[in-house]
């Protein structure tokens, strides 16, 4: 396993369905169905697939029978562009989300050159870190767990910056190594892998880093065969690979660049998994990241991004190469005005699209899946299945003291 230290063809209906992000998602996540075609564009269904994560102000108030089926658990997730929150209560084997927050706060911006965080960009994830402690005040959270992953963990003050969090939000962040935050993305998406009995390859792109993660069917949860960090996410390759934007051929100059820089990164691990890619089985490929979101919903032409539209779709692989092509050879104003896309998104998806067509490079699957879940969804189901563990072992405990009495 290899760990870097990173710098930071049918198409679907673009109904309006989903809300914007950061609106309370009153939905279950649920498995999702199998495709009926090899290369049909179906959505599948949603599906909860929960541990949570983040931690209470108070102390927690326990119910009779099973308190953890009534109170709320919460995942924070401080990425380097985004600040994602869910919190969510237990619904059988699953959860459902009763509260969410996103933001892209651009927290690594400039990391990549000074090794420090700006001080525009810790204002501007303080601003959304107060919002999600106003929204853990106000639930009835059981336990909570808040990480922070690539550019905290790459930036001098990263530590300094967390402690600030603490004292003024009540938030205790935790610095996650790599290897965590690829167990985590895994644990919290894996239900919208193809079925079948072949090898799979799991990733995440963010905004420091890029996690790939080679796996095997398990009973519940694919067991883990290799890894890689890689220090390119969306921010950290854009902020390293300069480029104009002046003409159509600086464009694509640039594009290259950054497919060479990712492809270096990858090509230890590529050697290591290349006996893997010969399987008689169909390799399979599911992908979560803001990236593959975007690309997914300009592949199904939505007028606004819809997480229901998107979240289990399988795309032919061909299909985001294609809309990667397109994009990578349009000006940055003309990306501005597509849907899904905004001004939030219209320099980082370029670099994202060079690292998803890296990963096609080495792990060449015909078909694609799209997750918009993973580290948060991994917390949640990790805390959960904890806490219930906990209870089991608490009754039994009071059980047997009632026996010898």
């Amino acid at each position: 396993m290899a760990d870097y230290s990173p710098p930071d063809t049918k198409r679907g209906h673009g109904t309006q369905r989903g809300g914007k992000s950061g609106k309370v998602a009153d939905f279950r996540y649920k498995r999702p169905s199998r495709p009926e075609a090899k290369h049909s564009d179906r959505r599948n269904a949603p599906r909860c697939d929960g541990a949570i994560a983040a931690r209470p102000n108070g102390k927690s108030r326990h119910n009779s029978g099973h308190p953890q089926r009534r109170q709320a658990y919460a995942a924070l997730d401080l990425g380097t562009n985004n600040c994602r929150l869910l919190i969510a209560r237990p619904s059988g084997e699953n959860f459902t989300v009763i509260d969410a927050f996103s933001r892209v706060v651009r927290l690594g911006e400039g990391l990549a050159a000074s090794g420090k965080l700006s001080d525009e960009a810790m204002e501007r994830t303080m601003a959304a870190l107060h919002v999600c402690a106003e929204k853990l005040r106000r639930r009835n959270v059981r336990l909570a767990r808040s990480v922070a992953t690539e550019a905290c963990r790459r930036a001098a003050n990263g530590p300094a910056f967390i402690e600030r969090v603490r004292r003024e939000t009540g938030i205790m962040l935790d610095i996650i190594s790599a290897q965590e935050e690829a167990r985590l993305a895994v644990l919290g998406c894996h239900v919208l892998l193809e079925e079948g009995n072949g090898p799979a390859i799991i990733f995440d792109i963010g905004g420091g880093s890029t996690e790939l993660v080679l796996v095997q069917p398990g009973e519940k949860v694919p067991r883990i065969l290799d890894w890689l960090s890689v220090p390119w996410g969306v921010v950290s390759l854009t902020d390293t690979v300069d480029g104009s934007d002046e003409s159509e051929a600086a464009r694509l100059d640039r594009y290259v660049q950054m497919r060479r820089t990712v492809g270096r990164s990858f090509a230890e691990f590529a050697e290591r998994i290349r006996g893997h890619t010969g399987s008689p089985e169909p390799i399979r490929l599911l992908g979560t990241s803001g990236t593959v979101t975007t690309l997914a919903s300009l592949h199904l032409e939505l007028p606004q991004y819809d997480r229901r539209a998107v979240d289990g779709l399988i795309v032919a692989s061909q299909a985001m190469r294609d809309i990667s092509g397109r994009l990578s050879r349009m000006s940055a104003a003309d990306r501005k005005r597509l849907p899904c896309i905004g001004d939030d998104r219209a320099n980082l998806v370029i670099a994202g699209c060079a690292i998803l067509e890296s990963i096609l490079d080495i792990w060449p699957a015909e078909q694609l899946g799209v997750a918009d879940r993973g580290i948060r969804e991994g917390i949640l189901r990790s805390l959960i299945a904890a806490d219930t563990e906990g209870e089991r072992s608490r009754a039994a405990l009071q059980r047997m003291r009632e026996q010898d009495v």
